[in-house]
């Protein structure tokens, strides 16, 4: 093999190498930044997260609710929503208690229908009301809420 040959088979691999460095960094970084330990180091997170760690959905990250599932559409949306979160968090003040807003709310009725598809699909009412957390408001944050301010279908 020809020096050249050998140069070209170097670079190659080394950018394959690196090119499997960079997606591995990349999933650890989405995985560690999706759950619950990252989302919650926000103190004005902090009860959501403990309301979470109790709900139904605790084995769930907070972005398999929280984010669009589709990667192309997640990966713009997390930027936009996290570096709204940071902003909040450290210049302005966040509002409490949180509110989602419109964009949010509607990724999270997607999820919601989209795991939860089978269940739905014996369910007349459906669209009886725009949102899914309307009727299903304590699913995975409000569950600390006292008992005498809940719903039935808070549970």
């Amino acid at each position: 093999m020809s020096t050249d040959a050998k140069t070209r088979c170097t670079l190659i691999l080394s950018g394959v190498v690196a090119g499997v460095l960079v997606l591995a960094g990349l999933g650890w970084a989405m995985r560690t930044t999706d759950a619950r330990p990252f989302c919650s180091s926000c103190h004005v997170m902090n009860p959501e997260a403990v309301a979470h760690k109790m709900s139904v959905h605790a084995n769930l990250t907070c972005n398999e609710c929280h984010a669009p599932a589709m990667l192309l559409s997640k990966l713009p949306f997390k930027a936009q929503e996290g570096l709204r979160d940071v902003f909040v968090n450290t210049v302005g003040s966040a509002p409490m208690p949180i509110i989602a807003g419109a964009a949010t709310k509607d990724v999270v009725n997607a999820n919601c229908k989209l795991c939860h598809a089978m269940t739905n699909m014996g369910v007349a009412s459906m669209e009886a009301k725009p949102y899914c957390t309307d009727c299903h408001r304590g699913v995975a944050h409000m569950r600390m809420q006292p008992i005498s301010t809940r719903m039935a279908a808070d549970e």
